[in-house]
Parts: structure tokens; sequence; C-alpha cells
């Protein structure tokens, strides 16, 4: 039996971060991974969707290409390329993980992993099966799509995310059930490729986590790209035909497309490994952890999607990191008070902290400052005039509170406003602090000056 100080169950971006982290403090580490390092974010999720996002914004560019006084001819896209494309950047980011594994003198170890009691694991292979010992364990087993009967999943006509990325051949016509994040992202995708893109949503809004004043900066980049939303609609089934798709909503219509994505429900890799016998809590799949990540079993911790706490790759890292120390004898806790989140739509969309209709929830006394991206210099010069950003401070404290950015490099311009969250600053530091121009962060501190009614680019706002 291999001895190990620790032992991470999972490669994804909350493992291999906790792998590397314990080896840093001196550990010895294997990471068990069946699958390639860099788990959903790196092979199926955040990265290879980005690469495609950046193939539908060149394509939009070239498109473009005329406003700005270059000409390019008649302009062509091979998705095939752009899929290969997303497959190099892919396979370049997972032998770097590997790399940075071996640098740190973490084991790999592939295959199915089995937890045990006493601190062991069993890892099962092509050659055989493997006990390995652990004085701490953490599962970083992520999440994946969820699998609903109902709408007949067959990964070639009915897909989820993990087929949308595959496709070698623009569909003609796409059906996305969900209108979230994973929805609209692939919708932005598909529609600038050249798919007509239908979107149908449960709720009365898509991306109902944002702002109403997000959402009609989405919904109005979504009807010139061609993009048909419709809310308040049930899917009451799915039926794969002879090259076609045809389905059915709860109000009796019926839409035909080539394709349908879905783009509802993550279930959590929770079971098969173990946790069952070992008593490990739950909660409709999610392993229930306290602020140090720890589970009700001493010495086992549960990291990332897994538990539910917010699904985003940056958050398991950090799960990761408080995870690996509190296994060698540290005392971290993890702290969600400043947690940045991106969405990859036309324009992007950027926040952290409170929103607007959260702040009215609460009843909160806030402050709100706003400054368009029209007004900016740089934004006017990109050709990039679509959004806003908007900055929310407590009455009377001048503290901010929360962020929201609708625009372009949206989710590039939030970290200077996530530091100031973390850091409890005020307004006031943003507004004293000196933004080079010509530059979009500009468009930061005019929201942050509007706060105090005094944006300098700004028209109508009384002056306080």
């Amino acid at each position: 039996m291999k001895e190990f100080d620790l032992v991470v169950v999972g490669g994804g971006p909350g493992g291999y971060v906790a792998a590397i982290r314990g080896a840093q403090l001196g550990a010895r580490v294997a990471v068990v991974e069946r699958d390639k390092v860099g788990g959903t974010c790196l092979n199926r999720g955040c990265i290879p969707t980005k690469a495609l996002y950046y193939s539908a914004k060149a394509l939009k560019a070239a498109r473009h290409a005329g406003e700005f006084g270059v000409t390019t001819g008649e302009v062509g896209f091979d998705i095939a390329k752009a899929v290969e494309r997303k497959d190099s950047v892919v396979e370049k980011l997972v032998g770097g993980v590997e790399q940075l594994l071996k640098g740190n003198k973490v084991e790999l170890i592939r295959g199915d992993a089995a937890i045990e009691a006493g601190g062991r694991v069993i890892v099962k292979t092509a050659e055989g099966a493997t006990e390995l010992g652990a004085k701490s364990t953490i599962i970083a087993t992520g999440s994946e799509p969820a699998l609903i009967p109902a709408f007949s999943i067959d990964g070639k006509n009915v897909l989820t995310s993990t087929e949308a990325l595959n496709l070698k051949e623009i569909p003609k016509s796409m059906l996305i059930i969900g209108g979230g994040v994973m929805g609209c992202e692939f919708a932005t995708i598909y529609a600038a490729f050249g798919t007509k893109v239908t979107i149908v949503e449960l709720l009365p809004t898509i991306l109902s986590t944002e702002d109403k004043a997000v959402v009609r900066v989405i919904a109005k980049g979504f009807k010139a790209a061609g993009i048909e939303v419709l809310t308040d609609v049930m899917v009451d089934g799915v039926e794969v035909g002879d090259g076609e798709v045809k389905t059915t909503l709860k109000d009796g219509r019926e839409i035909t497309t080539e394709k349908v994505l879905v783009s509802i429900g993550r279930s959590f890799n929770s079971t098969g490994f173990g946790l069952e016998s070992l008593g490990v809590e739950t909660d409709k799949g999610k392993i229930v952890v306290n602020d140090s990540m720890e589970t009700n079993i001493k010495g086992l911790y549960a990291i990332g999607d897994v538990t539910g706490r917010m699904l985003l790759a940056h958050i398991a890292s950090v799960h990761g990191g408080i995870a690996a120390a509190n296994a060698l004898g540290g005392k971290e806790t993890m702290d969600y008070s400043a947690v940045p989140a991106g969405i990859f739509t036309d324009p992007e969309i950027a926040s952290v902290g409170l929103r607007e209709k959260e702040a009215k929830e609460q009843e909160l006394d806030v402050e709100i400052g706003r400054f368009p991206y029209v007004a900016s210099g740089k934004a006017l010069g990109m050709g990039e005039t679509d959004g806003f950003c908007q900055i929310l401070a407590e009455k009377g404290s001048d503290k901010i509170l929360g962020c929201t950015i609708v625009g372009a490099h949206a989710t590039d311009l939030l970290g200077e406003v996530t530091l100031a969250v973390k850091a409890d600053m005020k307004v006031k530091d943003i507004i004293e602090t000196i933004h080079a121009h010509p530059t979009l962060p500009e468009i930061v501190l005019e929201a942050a000056e509007d706060a105090h009614g005094k944006a300098v680019h700004k028209m109508g706002r009384k002056r306080k």
C-alpha cells in the first residue's frame, strides 16, 4: 500500500489546485483521476466554450471589418477548424496541468477511486487495483449535465453542452431548452456561426439572476443576432425524427429544429465511490461541508461543484486551497463575500457582491452609480458601445456593496471592484484612484463618480 499525507479524488480545477497546494505545504500528495486532468471546466466547460466564443467574436469582427475601413471580401467560416483550435487550446492546458503536478511531485494515478474507512482509497485501473493510504482525503469529483429522461437526450440530435462543443457541421437551426448562463452562452456562439437559434425558458425572463436592465441589453443583442426568445413556456416533450427534432410546448406549440440543446440542471458526482457506506452527509446529491470544507467525517473534505456551493471553477480552486491547508493542520475558512461571476454573452456580463434587485429585496439604503459604454471614448473607438457599469454603495458609509458590468471586456474590468468589495473599500477610494486614459476602466471610475453625483462625462444627473 502506498502511503500519502493527502489523497485528492478528482483532478479538476479544485482537485489539482488542492494537490499542488498540499505539495507546497510539504505533504506527500496523490491525485486520482479517471479521465483527463482539468475536469469539466478545462475539458468540457469554461475553456472550450470560451475558445468557441472567441471564434464567434472573430467571425463577427470580420463581418463588421468594413466599418473600420478594412476590406475583407466575403467572410467564410469553418466550424471544424474552430473545433480543432478549441481542442488544441484544451490539449495545451491539460498538458500544462500535468506538468505542474509533476513539477510539484504530485503522483497522478489514473483510475476509479473508492473511499473506504480508515483512510484507505482503492483505485481500480486496467491493470488491477491499487491501495492508497491517506491521512486525509479531499473529494473533488465535480458535476455533470443532468440527463433528463423526458428530453430524449441521445448526444446526436438532442445534445448536452458536451456534444454541443464538438459539432463538426453548423446546424441550420437549434432550440435551446433553458435560458440560463449556459443556454445564453451557446445561443451567442451558434447564432454567430449562422444557426437559427430559439431559446425556451420556463421563467418569465432569461438570465433570471441578473437585473432587468442587464437582461434588456442582452435581449437587444439577441434580437439583433436573430435569436428568438420564448419565456414563460414549459417543454412538454421532445421527439427525434428523420434529421430533425420536434419540441412540443405545454401550450400546444410545436417547434422543429435540426438540433436541440438541453441546458438545464447539473447532477452532482457524489455516488458510486463509497460515501454511502462511510455515512457522509449529503443533501440532494450535494456533499455537506462546513466553512473549512470538511464533511461530517473527520479528515474527509469535499470541494467544488460536488458541494453545491456555487458551481464556479474559481470557487472550486479556492475551496481546494483551503481544504488542503486544513487537511494539513491549518485553520482556514471560506469567505463568499466577494465572489466574481462572468457570463460570456455578447456583450459580456460580470458581477460581484449585491445586484440592485437583491439590495431592494433586502431593503437596503443604497446609492447607485451608473455609467454607459456609449459615453466612453475607448468603447467608441472599439465600436463596443452597448452596456453599462453599475456600482452599489451603502448610503452613509459609502462602502461598496456590489457591481454589475454588462459590456465589452466586462469580465476583465470586474477585478478592480472585486478587490474593492473584498477589502471593504469605499466609492471614494475608486474615485481617488487615477485611471489611465483612454481605457475601459474609466467606465468603472465614472460609475463610482456617478454614485456621488459627480460623473464628468454623464449628462442628466443632478449634482450633489
